[in-house]
């Protein structure tokens, strides 16, 4: 009964807030001024957000919207002809501040004053951040013509005002920027943009100003551009951040990779400011740039404290006139550092991408980029790497055969061996030509392990440039790693370790403990069959370094470094101690090697030229030591 007037009275007080409620919004209604005051605001709201929209899609207008011109009065036109000299037509131009034009790629901005790009935003990528990559941002770029004329006038075109026209060509998107004489006479940047491109066709041209320029002074086209960080580690992102350029019918250079450096250089196809993974390009479409001054400045001294750019690079390079006009067709990349992308323009962008040199880098763009290309088109990033990992271990399996089978003919050896050296422990180095020759007898050698060996560097290095320059690993997560082409932080620490960092990565744990337990395994057996040469150094002391040495230096150096290398090389030695155990128990049988021993021993042995001048400067020293003893005791 007590629920059933509880529930009336939460009833009869539902309906008197509802009726005061009502009471007022009636009291509060607006006044019939109110109703078209607010009418008008939405009016106005209304227009704005379509204007906003209007500025986001791309603006498309003709000169027609430009031909008048703003009335000043004479003393206004006196200041700037003061100013402007022939072109002080320019600055009586109307026209936006900021046009922005968008494709399927990018979101660009062109800035009235200078003419040139204010902002290049990649829409397809973000930072590690979430941020939209920003090439261009922020005044951290600067595009300038330095020209003079024959008024004995110097012209720097970023401080000047270009008027904007946007037109469509087909597909293409058209951005012409003019700073202008006269309606017929001016200097125009003319940028096309095609659908889903990275490459802008971009040319300097003028028209009518054969007697206005100086023909004598030169015109100086001048590039700078900050590099803005866009990875977790920017001293990381700073390694693999240069400048980059192709000259000499397609030599490719770079610029230091650590400090300050600059060159001038002839014979310029392209120079690339390359951002780790990715890159602003200027391309010379008709002919190469000469006579060309590039500078590289590093702004990360302190990666605590300079946390926004990573490099400052500048370029100025002359522009011929022809028929006293300029003329000049070039090409402005900005995009990916992605070696399938540039390869399609055919100008050697790709080269760009430090892929290692000689020997290595052949071997990546042969065999890893299109092997890894192949595998990673069916299979998850990281599992790629796996299979990628396994094809490379068992087609260098070979190698690890050779070692263990060199390793084990010396263990067979060893008490021979060791008769030898106390037979003649006085004699030291008489019992180095004697184990030399039961070595050569036996087709045993210390270097015949270590030679296999060697074969591995080549790959060992071109998977060190591989990895950290992969685009395609770039923000692809792999179990507990988030970015396979980044490190992959499992623990955040509140203080900074010189040369470690502020994070504990766990890919490189794992693969330093995998590679101690290998040369555990391997080295240790090498320690045990490998004598002291009279003169040389302790190498069995100094494998038992490296057994520590190494697992420390791959803990500390890869903590920074791409978590899909260091998952690479734990895999590796995974795979390496399975290898290694397959061969020592299944492959390998002491016996049969034994026997084989014995048999060659029973074979005379040729020395080829070099064993044979060996033992001749052995033989020579040791009579030289024998005369000397005789010497002494008489």
């Amino acid at each position: 009964m007590e629920e059933k007037k509880f529930d009336v009275k939460s009833i009869i007080g539902f309906v008197l807030i509802f009726g005061i409620l009502v009471f007022m919004m009636y009291q509060n209604q607006p006044t019939p001024e109110e109703l078209e005051a607010q009418k008008k605001a939405e009016q106005e709201q209304v227009e704005a957000e379509k204007k906003e929209r209007q500025q986001n899609e791309t603006l498309v207008t003709t000169s027609d919207d430009f031909t008048n011109t703003q009335a000043l009065d004479s003393t206004q036109q006196v200041a700037l002809q003061n100013k402007l000299g022939s072109f002080a037509y320019a600055a009586t131009l109307p026209g936006e501040d900021i046009t922005t034009v968008q494709t399927d790629v990018f979101e660009l901005k062109f800035n009235r004053k200078g003419g040139h790009l204010a902002q290049v935003k990649l829409k397809n990528f973000v930072d590690y951040d979430s941020v939209p990559i920003y090439l261009v941002k922020e005044n951290n770029s600067a595009f300038n013509i330095r020209f003079g004329t024959s008024d004995n006038r110097t012209y720097n075109t970023q401080e000047l005002p270009f008027q904007p026209n946007v037109t469509k060509s087909g597909e293409n998107t058209v951005v012409s920027m003019k700073f202008k004489a006269s309606e017929s006479a001016f200097i125009e940047y003319r940028y096309e943009l095609k659908p889903n491109d990275y490459m802008i066709d971009f040319s300097i041209k003028s028209q009518g100003l054969s007697s206005v320029f100086n023909t004598s002074q030169a015109i100086e086209l001048d590039w700078k551009q900050k590099s803005i960080r866009h990875a977790k580690s920017i001293s990381y992102e700073n390694r693999y951040t240069r400048l980059t350029y192709m000259h000499d019918d397609g030599r490719v250079d770079k610029l230091s990779q650590n400090g300050d450096d600059d060159e001038i250089i002839d014979d310029v196809e392209w120079l690339s400011y390359r951002q780790h993974f990715f890159s602003s390009i200027l391309t010379s479409d008709d002919g190469s740039f000469n006579n060309v001054s590039i500078t590289s400045q590093d702004l990360v001294e302190d990666e605590e404290i300079d946390t926004l750019f990573t490099k400052l690079y500048t370029s100025k390079m002359p522009l011929a006139f022809s028929g006293g006009e300029l003329n000049k067709n070039l090409g402005l990349y900005y995009g990916p550092t992605d070696s399938k992308t540039l390869k399609q323009y055919d100008k050697g962008l790709q080269e760009s991408i430090p892929f290692g040199w000689g020997i290595f880098g052949w071997i990546n763009k042969a065999l890893f980029i299109p092997l890894f290309g192949f595998l990673s088109g069916f299979l998850p990033y990281g599992i790629a790497i796996i299979v990628m990992t396994i094809l490379v271990k068992i087609l260098l399996s070979f190698v690890q055969y050779k070692q263990f089978l060199s390793q084990a003919k010396m263990k067979i050896l060893k008490p021979e061996l060791d008769a030898v050296r106390e037979k003649y422990k006085d004699n030291k180095l008489k019992a180095q030509q004697e184990t030399m020759a039961i070595q050569s007898r036996a087709g045993a050698s210390p270097l015949s392990g270590c030679l296999p060996g060697l074969m591995q560097i080549p790959v060992f290095y071109a998977l060190f440039m591989f990895f950290p320059t992969a685009f395609a690993l770039r923000q692809k997560s792999f179990l507990w790693a988030d970015d396979l082409s980044s490190f992959d932080s499992v623990l955040d620490l509140p203080f900074h370790i010189p040369f470690y960092g502020d994070h504990v990565s766990l890919f490189p744990i794992l693969a330093a403990i995998a590679i101690f337990f290998y040369m555990k395994m391997t080295t240790g057996q090498q320690m045990a069959t490998q004598p002291t040469q009279e003169g040389m150094p302790d190498m069995a002391k100094m494998m038992k370094y490296m057994i520590y040495f190494s697992p420390i230096l791959m803990l500390i150096f890869f903590n920074n470094y791409a978590s899909g290398l260091s998952l690479y090389y734990f895999i590796s030695n995974l795979i390496s101690i399975g290898i290694m155990l397959v061969i020592k128990n299944y492959i390998i049988d002491e016996e049969k090697v034994l026997a084989k021993i014995e048999v060659n021993k029973k074979k005379p042995k040729k020395q080829n030229k070099f064993q044979k001048k060996m033992a001749e400067m052995m033989e020579q020293a040791e009579q030289q030591k024998q005369a000397q003893q005789r010497g002494k005791k008489k």
